[in-house]
């Protein structure tokens, strides 16, 4: 099965028309995107756009061979004029199923949302899922889910529909996974890509035609991922991102619950009102033995918070205690969990503060605490396929 991406981008296209922000003003030359629309074997149309008979061409085909045109969202703009020849455009209603003289099925998949989504079924049995913008599939169950060989998804407005998808199996290790209805809520170009690789998705230019059941070279989602950053960088948000597009992640905050302090009980219910619902939460400093288990990936929140329980477990802020073997404990407890990460089969991805680069503490105990932190996120990151530095809610990244 071949399906060609007439467009890629967003309803109102990329970028959008009269938009002044900063990703509409750089989506220009390969970056810039039409609405998306799917030729598939050049007999059946996913989404009706303007100039979608141009795209074809410009791509090297015909629409002349369409037997079907299907859409997959309402459309609130002016009218789209139906090119002379073409079937007029259809919805197929939810838990249906099409089938076209080509041999191809097609089945509507109910979503949560307006719109239609549709599972493909080439006469060679290769299998295609089509997503509308902003939709998630509704009513997935284990039972009878089949894996699909390419799902074209709004992987960006949307990574939760990913991780739907892969909690049923609908999308597996081979599963190319290509990002489609892309607006400007991410800038183009290599901050695109990095977002969807580490969802285990790429973007393509539009005109391109894929071939649905080859092997591409996504890049694998890193195993190990430490995000760095100050204060309010955006470090937290960058490292949920990370997994928002997988199923039954464990949330291991470090902070505690810390009884009586209202500010920080504040601060945990904006971080947990941010987390997907089907994330689990838990609350712990013992890191060592959930990397040593199996089981989903781990989001841990963060090490700058077990460090300051560790050093508290040592009395690192007594310096009689610290010489007296609190220094040698701390170091043991560090290369216990370097350990564990470097032994640890799950996905992990850490969050840690980057305090280094300030004023310089005027108290000894917190020059203390700066330094063995420094040291432990240089040791920590050593384990890490890919480290990440956060500024300004910029990702930067390090390694990887």
């Amino acid at each position: 099965m071949e399906v060609t991406l007439l467009g890629t981008g967003a309803p109102a296209g990329l970028p959008r028309p009269d938009c002044p922000c900063a990703a509409c003003a750089t989506a220009l030359g390969a970056d810039a995107r039409a609405a998306t629309a799917v030729l598939v074997d050049g007999t059946l149309l996913l989404d009706l756009t303007p100039g979608a008979a141009f795209a074809a061409a410009r791509a090297g085909h015909s629409l002349a061979g369409l037997r079907q045109v299907l859409l997959s969202h309402p459309h609130h703009g002016p009218v789209v004029e139906v090119p002379a020849g073409l079937p007029q455009p259809g919805r197929v209603p939810d838990g249906r199923e099409l089938a076209l003289l080509t041999g191809h099925r097609v089945r509507a998949v109910a979503m949560d949302g307006p719109g239609t989504g549709y599972a493909v079924t080439a006469p060679n049995g290769q299998r295609l899922l089509y997503l509308p913008p902003g939709g998630a599939p509704a009513g997935l169950e284990h039972n009878g889910t089949v894996t699909y060989d390419m799902v074209l998804t709004d992987a960006v407005g949307r990574p939760d529909a990913l991780a739907r998808l892969r909690a049923v199996g609908a999308v597996g290790p081979t599963t190319d996974v290509v990002a489609v209805h892309l607006d400007h809520d991410v800038p183009p170009g290599p901050e695109l890509r990095r977002r969807l690789a580490a969802a285990g998705a790429r973007a393509v230019p539009d005109g391109a035609t894929l071939t649905v059941g080859v092997y591409e070279d996504v890049p694998d989602v890193p195993r190990r991922t430490l995000v760095l950053g100050g204060a309010r960088s955006g470090k937290s948000v960058e490292a949920e991102r990370r997994l928002e597009a997988f199923p039954d992640v464990l949330y291991v905050a470090t902070g505690g619950s810390r009884n009586g302090d209202t500010e920080w009980a504040s601060r945990v219910a904006v971080h947990r009102e941010r987390r997907p619902g089907s994330w689990r939460t838990a609350e712990t400093c013992d890191l060592v033995p959930l990397l040593a288990a199996d089981g989903p990936p781990l989001l841990i929140d963060c090490l700058s918070l077990w460090l300051t329980d560790a050093m508290d477990s040592v009395g690192a802020w007594d310096d009689a205690q610290w010489a007296d073997g609190g220094e040698r404990a701390l170091r043991e407890r560090v290369r216990e969990l370097t350990e564990a990460v470097r032994a640890s089969g799950r996905t992990v991805v850490a969050v840690s503060n980057e305090v280094g680069s300030g004023i310089v503490p005027a108290t000894a105990s917190g020059r203390r605490y700066r330094d063995e932190l420094g040291r432990l996120n240089a040791a920590f990151a050593a384990e890490c396929e890919q480290v990440v530095l956060v500024v300004a809610g910029q990702a930067m990244v390090l390694r990887g």
